[in-house]
């Protein structure tokens, strides 16, 4: 198993400690009518996950001086966003996926209308808390719910889904396959770290070279997820390995193989340390981030 550093460790155990208590009191009661809606978000949202947008919010906060306190709002619309999304992803109409997170698929446990209908409510509750809990101004409140609008949207997270599935069976360029996933991935990797960044009063210098380093690792997040697929454990993973090779989807080791991959992903990460460069030590969460995306075994 792969070492990782006892600072980024404690710092991630920290972060997802913070963002499952804000979670378990943002999401409705399992027990408050509609109950098997309430109950359907909470299974999909609480207790697994690896939580990296909402880390990337707090570390990105924290790299211009920003608490924790502050960012919670933020972490939680992102993680209510990834959330969502998985949900729809996993649905026969999809992927067809019945693993994620180490259980049972949503619509496995509660049908898929109930499992449409929990990843509509997680979207919504995303934008719902970003724009009542969040303590930053009402301006750059609104700017934050208009950023993670379009990063969720058709041209991002959604377009991106799309893209993807148009592709099955296709042999796409390699430069398609980045456009694909600045979308499908990167666009809220890129977003949650804007959104910690925008809590604090970070330049617009800095903001570009923030979104440059959030643009690498997601691309480089995805190259890991491409690997993990083919080399990775089910039981590790959460979810089920080769299922990229089952719906002949076009991925990074098909398109470069596996050490081409590793090695477009290493150069990702080099650039994305390089983006940090002008930041202090208070950015280093941010760099040890970098280096646990393609190391991650899950």
């Amino acid at each position: 198993m792969t070492q990782i550093n006892p600072a980024l460790q404690n710092y991630l155990e920290a972060c997802r400690e913070r963002v499952e208590t804000a979670l378990t009191q943002t999401l409705p009661a399992g027990n408050r009518p509609p109950s098997a809606l309430h109950e359907a978000m909470r299974y999909a949202t609480l207790g697994a996950g690896k939580r990296i947008r909402p880390v990337l919010v707090y570390a990105a906060g924290k790299a211009v001086g920003v608490t924790p306190d502050r960012l919670d709002a933020a972490a939680v619309a992102v993680e209510c966003i990834h959330v969502y999304s998985l949900i729809h992803d996993d649905l026969p109409a999809m992927d067809d996926d019945d693993l994620r997170r180490g259980k049972a698929t949503c619509h496995k446990v509660y049908g898929e209308a109930e499992a449409i209908l929990a990843g509509d409510a997680l979207q919504a509750l995303a934008f719902q808390t970003l724009a009542d809990a969040s303590p930053a101004t009402p301006e750059r409140r609104l700017d934050m719910i208009a950023r993670l609008a379009r990063a969720a949207g058709s041209r991002g997270m959604v377009g991106g889904q799309s893209l993807d599935l148009a592709s099955e069976g296709e042999q796409l360029e390699i430069a398609e396959l980045e456009s694909l996933h600045i979308h499908k991935t990167g666009a809220l990797i890129r977003t949650s770290v804007l959104l910690g960044a925008l809590h604090g009063d970070a330049d617009e210098t800095t903001l570009h070279h923030l979104d440059h380093y959030a643009k690498c690792i997601g691309l480089a997040f995805q190259i890991q997820d491409d690997i993990l697929d083919i080399e990775g454990d089910t039981l590790i993973l959460g979810k089920t390995v080769g299922s990229d090779i089952d719906h002949e989807k076009a991925t990074y080791p098909a398109l470069l193989g596996l050490e081409g991959a590793r090695q477009r992903a290493t150069e990702l990460i080099a650039e994305a340390h390089d983006s940090l460069q002008r930041l202090d030590q208070r950015a280093d969460p941010l760099r040890w981030l970098a280096g646990y995306i393609i190391s991650r075994k899950h």
